[in-house]
C-alpha cells in the first residue's frame, strides 16, 4: 500500500523498479528513507542526475540558484566565463551550468565518494568538467570569473527533516550557526588578487543579512544582493564586484 507522503508518480516508478520486493521498499519509506535514493535519479534543470547516499539530493531551491546565476552571468555580459564550484556533491550545479552555458568549470569536493558520483553524472550528461578532490577552502580562487557554492549551511542545533539522516551529514551542517563556510570563502576572496566578478551562494533563510554584514567587513568593493525562493524566503546571495 502506498505511503501517504509518496506521490503517485514516484509510487509508479518504485513499483516498476522493485516489482518483487515492494514490501521492503515500503518499510524503508516508512522509516523516512528518501524516495529519490530508491528511484535512483532526479531531474535537475533539464538534466538527469543520479542520486544515492554518496551525496545530497538536489533540491528545487538549488535549481533556482543555477537559473538565477545564469541570468546574472548574462546581465554581467560574461563571455565564456571560468567558473569555480565549491562543494559539488552530485555535480548537479556544474552539470546544469555547463549544459546551459558556454563556460569552463572546475568543481571541488572533499569527498571522494561524492566526486565519484559527480563524475558518473558528468559522463551520462556528456559534459566536460574538471573535478578536484580537495577542501573548498584549500583550493586557489585566483583567475575565476565566477564562484558558485551551495555549502553546508544548517546550524548544528537546527532541526531538519528526518529523511536527511540518510544524507551525508558533513554536507548539511556547519559551525558558527551555519555561517562558517560563507565567512571563510568571503575572507579567502578578500585575499585573492584576481577576484571573481560574481559570487553566487544558496543560503539559509535567516542568513541573508548576516552575509551582507560579512560582505561589508571583507569585500566592500562588492554589492551584495539577496533574492528569495518560491516560498518567499531569503535563499540566494549574489556578490557582484563593483567596476
Amino acid at each position: 500500500m502506498k505511503p501517504n507522503h509518496i506521490s503517485e508518480l514516484d509510487w509508479k516508478l518504485l513499483k516498476e523498479k522493485y516489482p518483487n520486493n515492494i514490501k521492503e521498499i515500503i518499510e524503508k519509506l516508512n522509516k523516512n528513507y528518501p524516495v529519490q535514493y530508491l528511484i535512483g535519479d532526479v531531474e535537475f534543470l533539464n538534466t538527469r542526475i543520479l542520486v544515492d547516499e554518496r551525496a545530497l539530493i538536489p533540491r528545487f531551491e538549488t535549481e533556482f540558484l543555477v537559473a538565477k546565476t545564469l541570468e546574472k552571468i548574462k546581465e554581467l555580459k560574461m563571455s565564456n566565463p571560468s567558473i569555480l564550484e565549491l562543494g559539488t556533491g552530485s555535480g548537479c550545479i556544474a552539470i546544469a551550468l555547463k549544459k546551459n552555458l558556454e563556460c569552463n568549470i572546475t568543481s571541488v569536493d572533499i569527498s571522494k565518494e561524492a566526486l565519484s558520483l559527480a563524475k558518473e553524472n558528468a559522463k551520462i550528461n556528456k559534459v566536460d568538467i574538471n573535478f578536484i578532490e580537495k577542501s573548498m577552502l584549500d583550493i586557489s580562487y585566483e583567475h575565476y570569473d565566477c564562484i558558485i557554492s551551495n555549502p553546508p549551511y544548517v546550524g548544528e542545533k537546527e532541526r531538519v527533516g528526518a529523511e536527511t539522516t540518510y544524507e551525508p551529514q558533513n554536507a548539511i551542517f556547519a559551525i558558527n550557526d551555519g555561517l562558517y563556510f560563507y565567512e571563510e570563502i568571503i575572507k579567502k576572496v578578500k585575499n585573492t588578487k584576481a577576484k571573481p566578478k560574481l559570487i553566487a551562494f544558496e543560503i539559509g533563510y535567516q542568513q541573508g543579512n548576516l552575509i551582507k554584514e560579512l560582505t561589508k567587513i571583507y569585500l566592500s568593493t562588492y554589492t551584495c544582493i539577496i533574492e528569495k525562493d518560491l516560498a518567499n524566503k531569503d535563499r540566494y546571495t549574489f556578490l557582484i564586484k563593483n567596476e
